[in-house]
C-alpha cells in the first residue's frame, strides 16, 4: 500500500502558472525539470500528488531564485489557489451564507471548514485553528511539520503560499480587509508555522 503523504495538485499547478506569469513559460519547464516533475509538462496532475513532489518544486525555487522572487511566486500561487477553491470547492450557497453572517462567526465557520480539509494541503503535517491570542489577531492557524518549509533553514518565515491562500479566502468570504501574517515559521527556528488572521 502507498503510504506516501499526499497533497492537492494546486501547490504544483499554481506555482507553474505563477512562473509563466512572472518569469515566462521557459521558467515552468526549467523548474519542473529541476524538481523531477517534467512529466507534468505533458500531463498536468489532476489528482492528489506526493508531498515530496511539492517539496521538490518549492525547494528548487528557493535554491535558484532570489528570495523576493520566490516570495512573489508563492504569493501569486497561493492567491490563485484561493481563487480555485472559491470557484470549484466551496459551494455557492456556503459562500453566500458566510458573507451574510457576522464576521466573527463566519471566520470561525470558515476555519472549521479549512480544518476539515487540511489533509489536502498539509500532507504529513498537522493543522490547528485557535482563537487569536493577542490584540489584533482574531484567529490563529498553526501548521506543524509543514511540507513547504520542512528541512529548510531561513532568516524569515517562508510559508507565503499558505498565507496567501488563507488571505484570499478570508478577504472574499469574511472581510475585504482581512490580513494573514505568518508570525512564526519552523524554517526560521519556530516551534510551528503560525498564521495570524485579522481584519478591521
Amino acid at each position: 500500500m502507498d503510504s506516501v503523504a499526499r497533497m492537492g495538485p494546486n501547490a504544483i499547478l499554481q506555482v507553474g502558472a505563477a512562473l509563466d506569469q512572472l518569469l515566462g513559460s521557459g521558467a515552468r519547464v526549467r523548474f519542473y525539470r529541476s524538481a523531477g516533475l517534467e512529466g507534468y509538462l505533458r500531463e498536468p496532475p489532476g489528482h492528489m500528488v506526493p508531498e515530496t513532489e511539492v517539496q521538490a518544486l518549492h525547494a528548487a525555487l528557493r535554491a535558484e531564485l532570489p528570495v523576493p522572487t520566490v516570495r512573489e511566486l508563492a504569493l501569486r500561487a497561493g492567491a490563485a489557489t484561493g481563487d480555485y477553491l472559491l470557484a470549484h470547492r466551496i459551494p455557492r450557497p456556503a459562500q453566500w451564507l458566510l458573507r451574510a453572517l457576522p464576521r466573527r462567526l463566519a471566520a470561525r465557520l470558515l476555519a472549521v471548514a479549512i480544518g476539515k480539509n487540511a489533509w489536502t494541503f498539509v500532507g504529513s503535517g498537522t493543522f490547528e485553528a485557535l482563537p487569536g491570542a493577542r490584540a489584533g489577531a482574531h484567529l490563529v492557524f498553526v501548521i506543524r511539520n509543514s511540507p513547504l518549509c520542512r528541512g529548510l533553514r531561513a532568516d524569515a518565515p517562508n510559508c507565503d503560499y499558505y498565507a496567501a491562500t488563507f488571505e484570499r479566502l478570508y478577504r472574499t468570504l469574511v472581510a475585504p480587509t482581512a490580513r494573514v501574517v505568518e508570525t512564526e515559521c519552523q524554517s526560521a527556528g519556530g516551534q510551528c508555522c503560525r498564521f495570524e488572521i485579522s481584519w478591521r
